[in-house]
C-alpha cells in the first residue's frame, strides 16, 4: 500500500510540475507577444499609421472584418486551397517513401530527380500551372501539393532509413511477414518523422496559396494583401497577414492533435512534452 501510495503521490506531484511548467511557459509567450505588440505601437506611432499600421487599428479592422464576414470569406478560399493542396501533395509524399522501402535500385534512380525538385523554386513554377490549369482555384491547389510533396516526401524517407536494421532483421527470424514488420515496426518508427514534416510543410502550404494569390487571384488573403498594397493601405495589408497568422496555427494545433491521437503509444513523457510545445 505504501508504495501504491508512494506512486501516486509521485504521480501527481510530476502532474502538478507539468501544470507549474505549462502556466510558466504560456505566460512567457504572452509576455513575448505584449513585447512585440509594444514595439509595434512604438513603430507606428514613430514611422506614422500610414507606413506601419496601428495595433489597435488593425484590430479593429480584424474585428470589422470577422464580423461582416467579409474576412471570413476571403480566408476560406486561400483554407480550401490550402487544405486541397496539402491532402493532395501529402498523401503520395507519405505513401512513396514506403513502397520504395524494399526498392533500393528504384530509390536510387528516383533520388537526383526528388532533389531536383525540392530544390526548384516553387514561384517559378506559378505561371507554368496557371497555363495548364488556369486562374481558377485548380492552379492554386497545384502549386501548394507540389511545394508540401517534397517537404513530407524527404521528412518520411529520413524516418524510414532511421529504423533499426537489426531489429526489421529479429522480427524476420522469429517469423515475421513482410506485413507485420511493416505495420508493428517501419510504420510506428517513421510516423513521428512524417508528422515532422506535415509540420513543417502546413506553413508552406499556406504561404504557397497566398502566394498564387498574389500572382492572380481575385479572391482570397493574397489578394487582399495585393489590394492592400495597390492603395497603400498597411492596416489593410497588416489584417491579412494576421489572418495569415491564424492559420497557421490552427494549421498548426490540428496536425499536432492528429499526432497526439495516433501516438498515443508512446510514453506519456514524450506526448505531454509534444502537448507543452
Amino acid at each position: 500500500m505504501t508504495t501504491l501510495g508512494g506512486r501516486s503521490s509521485i504521480g501527481r506531484s510530476d502532474l502538478w510540475q507539468w501544470i507549474a511548467a505549462s502556466l510558466r511557459a504560456r505566460g512567457d509567450q504572452i509576455l513575448v507577444f505584449v513585447v512585440l505588440v509594444a514595439i509595434w505601437q512604438v513603430l507606428s506611432m514613430t514611422l506614422g499609421s500610414y507606413w506601419v499600421g496601428s495595433p489597435w487599428g488593425v484590430a479593429t479592422r480584424f474585428a470589422a472584418g470577422i464580423a461582416d464576414g467579409a474576412l471570413l470569406r476571403q480566408a476560406s478560399y486561400t483554407v480550401i486551397e490550402a487544405a486541397a493542396g496539402f491532402v493532395l501533395g501529402a498523401l503520395p509524399a507519405v505513401a512513396l517513401p514506403f513502397a520504395l522501402r524494399r526498392l533500393p535500385i528504384a530509390t536510387a534512380i528516383l533520388d537526383p530527380f526528388m532533389v531536383g525538385g525540392y530544390g526548384a523554386p516553387k514561384l517559378a513554377l506559378a505561371p507554368l500551372f496557371i497555363l495548364w490549369f488556369g486562374i481558377g482555384i485548380e492552379s492554386k491547389i497545384a502549386l501548394v501539393a507540389v511545394t508540401v510533396f517534397f517537404i513530407v516526401y524527404f521528412s518520411t524517407q529520413a524516418g524510414i532509413r532511421a529504423l533499426d536494421a537489426g531489429l526489421v532483421r529479429m522480427a524476420q527470424i522469429v517469423g515475421a511477414s513482410e506485413q507485420h514488420v511493416a505495420r508493428h515496426i517501419v510504420f510506428p518508427g517513421a510516423v513521428p518523422y512524417v508528422f515532422a514534416g506535415l509540420r513543417l510543410a502546413m506553413p508552406y502550404a499556406i504561404g504557397g496559396a497566398i502566394i498564387a494569390e498574389l500572382i492572380s487571384a481575385n479572391r482570397g488573403l493574397g489578394y487582399l494583401l495585393q489590394l492592400g498594397a495597390m492603395n497603400f493601405d498597411t492596416t489593410g495589408i497588416f489584417v491579412a497577414l494576421a489572418a495569415t497568422t491564424c492559420i497557421v496555427f490552427l494549421g498548426n494545433w490540428s496536425v499536432n492533435a492528429l499526432e497526439r491521437r495516433l501516438l498515443r503509444w508512446r510514453p506519456p513523457s514524450d506526448v505531454t512534452l509534444q502537448a507543452g510545445t
